[in-house]
């Protein structure tokens, strides 16, 4: 895996530190991610990865970054898609969920959330990958209810209240608090209150 992670020049870019990251995370945990550690799995040294990054709060934060850049990307498909808007409000559901009580992404975020009261730069990341997400439902939601799938609804509001109820689910997700752990109780719990806050026409 080291080899596949450096260019030709010895370096490891930082796409393969992120990837590597996330993968430990998945695998590990993130107590166990220590510098030394992943340039241990990386084949490079604990200041390579500093001269990039800073801190670990960093590092962690463009993972997340990283991460939700190619959530975006699908999101973006996703309101794009020639599909009806319960179809389309489903596959969102589906997106914003964890896949299981070890998804590197929400574990991560479920960290930095814990740490972004003392510290700006994750506050304003997280304000702004939040509101990233609140924007593309408020549209999915409007677009919805003006093509009469959906009855008339106050999208923002309606928009914020599903996403901060996914996220209560999420947490519940990765933390294993559900007694049926995994992504199925949840998107089930999502589905229904999907129901509700955005009754069909």
């Amino acid at each position: 895996m080291a080899g596949a992670a450096r260019r030709r020049d010895g370096h490891v870019t930082q796409e393969r530190m992120l990837e590597e990251a996330m993968a430990a995370i998945a695998e590990d945990g993130l107590a166990s991610l220590t510098m030394s550690a992943l340039a241990e799995r990386l084949g490079t040294s604990g200041g390579h990865i500093l001269y990039y990054f800073g801190s670990k709060d960093r590092l962690l934060l463009a993972a997340l970054r990283w991460s939700e850049a190619a959530l975006a990307e699908e999101r973006r498909e996703l309101l794009a898609r020639r599909t009806a808007a319960e179809r389309k409000l489903d596959d969102f559901l589906r997106l914003y969920l964890p896949r299981g009580p070890r998804d590197p992404r929400w574990t991560l975020w479920i960290e930095l959330w814990a740490r972004t009261p003392g510290n700006p730069e994750l506050r304003s990341a997280q304000q702004e990958l939040d509101g990233d997400w609140q924007r593309d439902l408020e549209s999915l939601l409007a677009a919805g209810a003006a093509r009469g799938r959906f009855a008339p609804l106050d999208a923002p509001a309606r928009a914020s209240e599903l996403l901060a109820l996914l996220d209560g689910l999420s947490t519940r997700v990765v933390l294993g608090q559900d007694s049926a752990p995994g992504a199925r109780p949840a998107l089930a719990a999502a589905r229904a209150a999907a129901a509700l806050l955005v009754p069909r026409a």
